[in-house]
């Protein structure tokens, strides 16, 4: 299966808690970490809950 690279570019300081435990979920702790994912529809609905937060590329 394809794999994205996600990015956190922006802090979650003043995010509503869903989108910081949806941050957590994603494994991202803090900003410019980077981490590869399986291009599924639920990390994909997940991404799409943070998109203003994150940057994501195909690998």
């Amino acid at each position: 299966m394809a794999q994205i690279a996600i990015k956190q570019i922006k802090s979650r300081i003043n995010c509503p808690a869903v989108q910081k435990r949806t941050l957590d979920a994603l494994g991202l702790r803090k900003m410019n970490h980077t981490v590869v994912k399986e291009d599924t529809p639920a990390i994909l609905g997940m991404v799409k809950a943070v998109h203003h937060l994150v940057e994501v590329t195909k690998l």
